[in-house]
């Protein structure tokens, strides 16, 4: 069927920051959907916290909200942008949670928004571990044998009964979070408490452990109609029990007989159909390699991890056609694009062979364990393309960057005897091979590894002919299949040691989805030794060439940001008229998207494949300064080769990393810079250690993402790390600093050879010591003077000429007892660069790729110079992965650790950093008596003078503190409450309990309470407790949550209509009773823009803003005079406010032109009439007609049983309280006492408030009856704590009161407050409001 016209504007929920298990693939798979969308016609609101993402840049979406994926924000974003359908099938497992638990709380039925694709019965049979175990026995699918447990009893129960070992398969999570292998009671309870944490709904599968069988995945797609094709089968080299995520996957299928795979084949395609799934979806199975029993493992009914592999792989774009059914589309109206002839339907067929290896982020964590299971670890992967699966590993173990050019490792002995083979590790295939080298049997290997024999003779094949090959000429025969196996020349030259024979040329062949059987239209190749190259053979348009490397795997330290700052700039130069080839082996990018660059090779970023490329391509020149290290350490050798660098070239990078040269430079200009010295040994390290007094930095020439960077406080730290770091064959300087603790600048610098532009400078919050890709970045700087700006200005600009660069520079600065410090200088994009971009609005990729090409900024017409700030502030926080490596060292320092970043926008410093916060999984809840917050600190010796202004922060914000011995005695010094436990281990039960939120760490990292806070670390990780080793990012927090903000009162911000400049926002401060409001004229829509949510927040502040109860809007109406929207002081919205509501009055006569006496306002409880009393030309008494009091449950709403809830005794906070509830716009709790005065108004109203019974919250009014006409009341208002007096709460007061006989109906009722004296009357079964309303003054706001 065609589109679906009901669908017109649709929400794509993205995936967040890249985590373990939830990379780059679904920023291709949401940039994909949205560009369907836009394609339709259809408005499209993207909703992301990742910055780095080429899915949340601005041509993406009509609206984009880089906001925290939470459902509050979502609920807020769909309340604004009202979509009518929900696209989350593309944003990985956080989109499919998120979008559940908006469909099984029921706001999206409220919202009247519809899930677009798969329906939610069908998530939850495929998610749910019960439901989709029971849908499978009534399909007749077979599973391997399970039980469902919701607790770990449960969990050792099924355990038995099963018998061990056992599999845990958490329910609704990614990446096999909170998974693994049990072989017996004391591990399982462990490993099952672990999966219920990570299962948001906590429920685990116990599952068989059938080591050995073969782990077979199928990508599928069924439409409405119930079309349904697998358009992948995709094959683990591991066996079951690794996840597919880690490991080396081939694509087809390789070792299965044609009825295993149609079974297989069939199997999938039923379970879609049973499920009902609409859209993509990935069904994994288990196979027992003797026979043709299987099991299916699980479905994932999504785009998936593996999607992006088997859309590149076969050229076939999954998201794409998902997408499009989604909008009510069937496969044969689908157009394959390889083709051009084929719809979709047609199944791709594969003539070569794909090979997926992953990417570890072992070399950050060199003490992590590196066994592999069923819980992933790999932070990237690899994808290869050859003719064969010798020639497709060779590829991908070569383009991993494992430091490898073949299946040799030679970075440690892997393999001294056979019982080696049962470690499974991410060195495994290198260990197959050492012992083939060994002369070890497939038989023994097979038996021990359970890789199937067909792997295993195949990479005996390889080490067959390496030992052949070894140390002797290769005739050209040899050399020719040499080839064909995947080996480079240069590895061939090292193998023999003799030169070799005339070399090949390189021939490409073109990737298509029916094997040959139709012509592909695509441009996208893999180098084949064939004699005929589809490359070459590609008619061309005729313009001139230019290249650009990408940057690889995914990898801690070089991420997502690269790929975006490579399709920026290809899509630039395809702009500017040039056909563009891009290099790249990364599957999960849109880099290589086929359909990105005029041209696309999936080759390894190797310098000899990235030649034989060029060889076939002969561009003018290429790019590497978007790449990262990975493009960038190609710089030298493409020199060399007389290549054109357009804008970085091999000279200035070679000035800003060699120590002498750069000293050189900054001693011309007059810049300081740490004093350091460049070492090649042991002893010239010791002695350089000494000179420039520790503490000192070490790191290596050449590197990023701080690896193996370190601070070194004494000689044992710098023997320790120079031998880690000399055992990695590091050929150039390691470079040893003087470390200075201050506080750290980025900057990025777009300079054209004459000027420069800065598009933002950037202030970590962190001081230096932890490494930039790890701080808090905040943009613009929040402590930057005017005067050090402008030093940072002109020293950026004179490094930036003085190198040459055309294009992008990136300049770290350490700012030390007031001095300037540059720590070091990169002549290439930035990991910021993406974040900068997006807040400033500058195209930073697109400006520094035309100067690249010569263009001068001031033609370009982008300015020159420090880029105005706008009025905005943009937070940058890490995220990371430790949950997926619970082992590894967390502590932050010199070396990069994070997976991934989010970004917070808002209005002041505060509000942006609590939305970063909140993005990155911070708990920000405020402290409260009925739900409290605890921190457990736990610092080094020397943290202790500073822990004493966290404590004060934490003592002010509310929050119970936990601490170890010195830590708690220095905290109680100050007077502060502590409660001090022995170590850090004792705090588990803390965090068992509740009690404890936090955990903050700063000992060092060889002392003795490491082990304490390795264990703890873990614990809290299994219990989503923040664990943070900063001093300054605890004290961000403890800011942050004195702040008052909350997922409520932010302001949501549109990246596509930010505003360019500050607004002065006029307003009028009133008051009735003491009651008082700020009150915007909202007419134009000028203050909702802005969000008067987060205004309240600081305007209403009695001390640090104007002060006041709340903010109202007055609006426009259709069905009265105006409008009113009234927010409380903490920015929720409040439905009614009689004082405000008069005082509109008031506002509307006095300013507004309104001329009746007798006006109308809309408010959120319906339209109210008013009636002024004038003087003196102003309006100075106001009276409201409140409508009905409504004592309905439903009406407030509340939950307690009855018809009426009137002085009913109800258990609050482990007390009984007498309570009567009515709504009067408002919901209200009336109390009646004999003392107002005495009443413990803070302790009680808020657990009144917040009780469970009232979903919505409610006020609180404690009320004494004085006698039949008068009462007195003091007042606890939701949102606002307690104020001097309550229009609705006076209302609800007297309404009760009558109901219960306490006051006379027939008479005007006195309600005496803090404020002063209100008056309630009764007309029949209306209750009016009467009382004077006063301006008290009127001013102007900036935001």
């Amino acid at each position: 069927m065609p589109l679906d016209k009901n669908i017109k504007k649709v929400l794509v929920i993205g995936s967040g920051p890249i985590v373990i298990g939830q990379a780059a693939e679904f920023d291709y798979a949401g940039a994909q959907a949205c560009r369907v969308l836009r394609d339709e016609g259809i408005e499209t609101v993207l909703v992301n916290s990742n910055p780095a993402t080429i899915m949340t840049d601005r041509e993406s979406a009509d609206e984009i909200y880089l906001e925290p994926l939470t459902e509050k924000t979502l609920e807020r974003i769909i309340e604004k942008e009202k979509p009518d359908s929900l696209l989350a099938g593309l944003g990985g497992q956080t989109g499919l949670t998120l979008a559940m638990r908006l469909s099984s709380s029921g706001f999206l039925d409220r919202a009247g928004v519809r899930l677009l694709g798969t329906d939610a019965a069908a998530i939850d049979r495929a998610e749910d571990r019960e439901m989709f175990r029971d849908t499978m026995r009534k399909l007749g699918q077979p599973t391997v044998p399970s039980e469902i447990a919701t607790d770990v009893d449960g969990a050792l129960a099924a355990a038995e009964k099963i018998g061990y070992p056992v599999i845990i398969r958490p329910a609704f999570t990614l990446g096999g979070a909170g998974g693994g292998v049990a072989r017996s009671a004391g591990e399982m309870r462990e490993r099952a408490q672990l999966g219920l944490d990570m299962s948001p709904i906590t429920q685990i599968l116990v599952e068989k452990y059938i080591f050995g069988w073969k782990e077979i995945e199928f990508e599928t797609l069924r439409d409405s109609a119930g079309n349904a094709v697998a358009v992948c089968s995709m094959e683990n080299v591991d066996p079951v029990g690794v996840h597919t995520g880690d490991s080396v996957v081939v694509s087809p299928c390789l070792t299965l007989s044609d009825k295993e795979f149609q079974m297989l084949r069939s199997a999938s395609l039923d379970i879609i159909s049973e499920l009902g799934i609409v859209g993509g979806c990935n069904c994994q199975f288990a196979l027992n390699p003797d026979s043709f029993e299987y099991a299916v493992i699980e479905v994932n009914p999504r785009v998936s991890r593996s999607s992006a592999l088997a859309s590149k792989a076969t050229g076939y774009q999954i998201a794409k056609v998902s997408t499009k059914i989604a909008l009510g589309y069937t496969l044969d109206e689908i157009k394959n694009d390889v083709t051009g002839k084929t719809c979709a339907c047609f199944e791709p067929a594969l003539d070569y062979v794909v090979v997926k290896f992953p990417k570890w982020p072992f070399d950050k964590f060199r003490t992590a364990e590196r066994t592999l299971g069923t819980q992933m670890k790999a932070t990237g992967e690899v994808m290869a393309i050859g003719q064969s699966f010798e020639e497709a590993l060779m590829k991908a173990v070569r383009g991993a960057e494992c430091g490898t050019d073949t299946l040799r490792y030679t970075k440690e002995n892997v393999y001294s005897s056979p019982d080696d083979l049962s470690i499974c590790d991410d060195r495994r295939l290198f260990r197959v091979f050492a012992a083939l080298l060994e002369g070890e049997t497939v038989g023994i290997i097979h038996e021990k590894t359970r890789i199937d024999r067909f792997f295993i003779d195949k990479i005996k094949k390889l080490a067959d002919f390496e030992r052949c090959a070894a140390g002797r000429a290769l005739n050209a025969e040899e050399y020719r299949a040499a080839r064909r196996m995947g080996y480079t020349d240069g590895a061939l030259e090292r193998l023999s040691a003799h030169p070799l024979p005339e070399k090949l040329t390189v021939s490409y062949k073109t990737v298509d989805t029916c094997a040959a059987e139709f012509e592909a239209q695509t441009p996208y190749f893999y180098s084949s030794c064939d004699t005929v190259c589809e490359s070459r053979g590609t008619p061309k348009s005729g313009k001139k060439v230019i290249m650009v490397l990408g940057s690889g795997p995914i990898r801690i330290g070089q991420g997502i940001e690269f790929d975006y700052s490579c399709v920026r700039c290809v899509r630039t130069l395809r702009s500017l008229g040039y056909e563009v080839v891009t290099v790249n082996n990364n599957p999960e990018t849109v880099s290589t998207d086929y359909d990105t660059a005029d041209r696309l090779y999936f080759e390894p970023l190797c310098e000899e494949n990235v030649m034989n490329v060029i060889e076939a391509e002969h561009p003018v020149g290429v790019v590497v300064a978007f790449g990262g290290q990975t493009a960038i350490r190609l710089t030298s050798f493409l020199d060399r080769a007389g290549i054109r660098i357009f804008g970085t070239s091999a000279e200035s990078i070679d000035t800003a990393e060699d120590r002498a040269k750069f000293d050189a430079l900054l001693e011309r200009f007059s810049i300081r810079r740490p004093k350091g010295e460049g070492v090649l040994t042991m002893d010239e390290a010791l002695g350089a250690a000494e000179r420039l007094g520790y503490p000192v930095l070490l790191r290596p020439s050449y590197v990023i993402g701080g690896q193996n960077m370190v601070i070194a406080h004494d000689s044992g730290d710098v023997r320790r790390y120079m031998e880690l770091i000399l055992s990695g064959s590091v050929e150039n300087p390691v470079l040893i600093d003087k470390y200075m603790p201050g506080c750290e600048l980025e900057v990025d610098v777009i300079s054209d050879g004459e000027n420069v532009l800065i598009p933002g400078i950037m202030e970590h919050v962190e001081r230096a010591g932890v490494h930039s890709g790890d701080s808090i970045a905040v943009y613009p700087p929040f402590n930057l003077t005017d005067r050090m700006q402008k030093t940072v200005v002109d020293s950026s600009t004179k490094l930036a000429l003085a190198l040459g660069t055309r294009g992008l520079v990136s300049i770290q600065y350490l700012i030390y007892r007031g001095d300037l410090y540059v720590i070091e200088v990169n002549p290439r994009a930035s990991r910021t660069v993406p974040y900068i971009s997006k807040v400033t609005g500058v195209p930073m990729v697109d400006i520094a790729s035309r100067v690249m090409l010569g263009e001068k900024l001031a033609d370009i017409g982008c300015g020159t110079g420090l880029h105005p700030a706008p009025p905005y502030f943009a937070v940058k926080v890490p995220v990371f992965s430790f949950g997926k490596l619970t082992d590894a060292n967390s502590i932050l320092g010199p070396e990069m650790k994070s997976t991934g970043e989010v970004l917070g926008v808002g209005k002041t410093y505060a509000e942006t950093m609590f939305k970063g916060l909140r993005a990155a999984g911070y708990d920000m809840r405020i402290p409260t008596e009925s739900s409290p917050v605890g921190m457990l600190v736990s610092v080094d010796n020397h943290n202790l003078p500073e822990v004493v202004t966290l404590a004060k922060k934490l003592g002010d914000a509310g929050v119970n503190i936990w601490a170890t011995p010195d830590t708690a005695a220095e905290i109680a010094s100050l007077g502060i409450p502590v409660s001090e436990i022995e170590k850090a281990s004792d705090a588990v039960s803390l965090m068992e309990s509740g009690k404890i939120s936090y955990v903050v760490y700063t000992g060092a990292l060889v002392d003795s309470t490491i082990g304490d806070f390795a264990l703890l670390h873990r614990h809290a990780l299994r219990l989503s407790v923040c664990s943070i080793t900063s001093l300054d990012t605890a004290n961000a927090l403890c800011d942050i949550l004195l702040s008052r903000f909350t997922e409520e009162n932010t302001e949501l911000v549109n990246i596509n209509r930010m505003r360019t400049k500050r607004l002065k926002l006029p307003f009028v401060k009133m008051e009735a009773a003491a009651n008082d409001y700020l009150y915007f004229d909202d007419r134009d829509g000028s203050v909702s823009a802005v969000g008067a949510q987060s205004l309240c927040v600081g305007l209403c502040d009695r001390h640090r803003g104007i002060g006041a109860d709340g903010i109202v809007l007055i609006g426009r109406s259709d069905k009265a005079d105006a409008s009113m929207k009234i927010y409380n002081r903490d920015g929720t919205l409040g439905r009614m406010a009689g004082n405000a509501v008069r005082c509109v009055g008031k506002f509307l006569y006095d300013r507004c032109g309104a001329e009746s006496e007798n006006l109308t306002v809309e408010t959120d409880s319906g339209v109210k009439s008013l009636k002024l009393y004038i003087s003196s030309g102003k309006a100075s008494s106001v009276t409201v007609d409140m409508g009905c009091a409504d004592f309905s449950p439903k009406s407030l709403p509340v939950t307690l049983d009855g018809e009426e809830i009137l002085e009913r005794e109800t258990e609050i906070g482990g007390e009984n309280v007498r309570i009567s509830c009515v709504s009067v716009g408002n919901p209200h709790a009336v109390i009646f006492t004999d003392g107002a005065d005495s009443a413990d108004v803070g302790r009680l109203g808020p657990l009144v408030e917040n009780a469970p019974f009232f979903p919505e919250r409610t006020n609180v009014e404690f009320v004494r009856v004085v006698n039949e006409t008068t009462l007195k009341m003091r007042v606890w208002e939701r949102g606002n704590g307690e104020t001097l007096a309550c229009g609705t709460g006076a209302c609800a007061a007297a309404a009760v009161a009558a109901r219960l006989g306490y006051v006379k109906k027939s008479a005007d009722i006195t309600v005496k407050v803090r404020g002063g004296d209100l008056t309630v009357s009764f007309d029949r079964d209306h209750v009016l409001l009467i009382g004077g309303v006063r301006t008290v003054f009127e001013g102007t706001v900036e935001i």
